[in-house]
């Protein structure tokens, strides 16, 4: 993906990236602050030159042209970012006050900053409580604190079961919920299989909640959960089996305990797309984890392999089977 830059940010992005790809915090700082002073919009800052830039830092990960150290440091240094421009501009509320939370287990906190700090920029009193809140702290901040609505971020599709979970419990306060993030699909596929409000980015977030409808009672959503159940109940015989049939004798530590988190990551995708009923879910984290190894030097035909384990003992899932079948890796012709 190449970033599409707003023409005011254009000749800083370089300057900008070479400041993440040295971990120059005062550097990438005074970049965002200049452009500032130059008189271009706090959100214009956020979101045109800090955004895609932390997009090509994932996008370095994944071709294996930076390591998780490079990533992690890159990381740190937008959220500084963020934070120097936040306290630059300081603007006040002018709005309710509106929640925005990362789901459990939802580690990617700066996309979900990002949107906090565009909603405070656009008046609303915005409450961020981070990464990985868990649902019964969330319930009880929303029932304390009685906002507009709570914003829920999921990067990682896999965690939509975890993510309905949430909402459901969310929406038993009375509280409005909107969700984003590419784990709802990126035109909010998932989210609508949810019954959930969605929002593409921080700017239509703040059109949504400012929509009297947003307040509405959403649609009710029946699951059929039986065989994700049933899935997430054979989740470690899936792995062993699969590690049985790859041979790891050659592998160092690190490498079997990489293999046993990409197996767990197959399971927990392929259990999410059962659960939302959509193959589509699965076909396109295999595509990612296929290029993700591949970059890797990880032979593609050890995914096939496990892909075969895996089917062969879900005969009896017949989604997940079908699933599975469908996404297997093809032999190069």
């Amino acid at each position: 993906m190449t970033a599409v830059l707003d023409p005011s940010v254009e000749t800083a992005y370089p300057r900008y990236l070479h400041c993440l790809d040295e971990a120059d915090e005062n550097g990438a700082i005074d970049v965002a602050l200049s452009l500032l002073d130059s008189g271009v919009p706090a959100e214009r800052v956020l979101l045109s030159l800090v955004a895609p830039a932390q997009a090509q830092v994932g996008e370095w990960w994944q071709r294996n042209e930076w390591s998780v150290a490079q990533e992690h440091a890159a990381t740190h240094v937008s959220e500084r970012v963020i934070a120097a421009v936040a306290t630059a501009v300081r603007a006040r509320p002018t709005r309710e006050r509106v929640v925005v939370a990362c789901l459990d287990g939802e580690w990617h906190a700066l996309p979900a900053r990002l949107v906090a700090e565009v909603l405070r920029l656009d008046g609303w009193d915005v409450t961020f409580l981070g990464a990985s809140v868990p649902s019964v702290h969330l319930v009880s901040y929303l029932h304390r604190h009685d906002p507009r609505a709570v914003l829920l971020a999921c990067a990682l599709p896999m965690r939509l079961p975890h993510a309905f979970r949430a909402i459901e419990a969310c929406r038993r306060t009375d509280v409005p919920v909107l969700v984003g993030g590419r784990g709802f699909g990126s035109d909010g596929r998932w989210a609508t299989k949810l019954g959930v409000a969605f929002a593409r980015d921080a700017r239509a977030a703040s059109s949504v909640l400012a929509t009297p409808a947003f307040d509405a009672a959403p649609a009710p959503v029946s699951l059929d959960d039986t065989e994700y159940a049933g899935l997430v109940a054979t989740r470690v015989e899936l792995i062993d089996l699969a590690l049985e049939r790859l041979d790891l004798k050659r592998y160092s530590p690190a490498q079997v305990d990489a293999t046993v988190a990409d197996l767990g990551y197959i399971v927990d995708s392929l259990a999410a797309a059962v659960y939302v009923d959509d193959a589509s879910l699965f076909g396109e984290f295999v595509g990612w984890l296929l290029e993700v190894l591949d970059s890797r030097g990880v032979p593609l035909h050890t995914v096939g392999l496990t892909f075969d384990v895996m089917a062969d003992r879900l005969r009896d899932f017949p989604r997940a089977h079908r699933f599975l079948r469908g996404a297997a890796p093809r032999p190069a012709a």
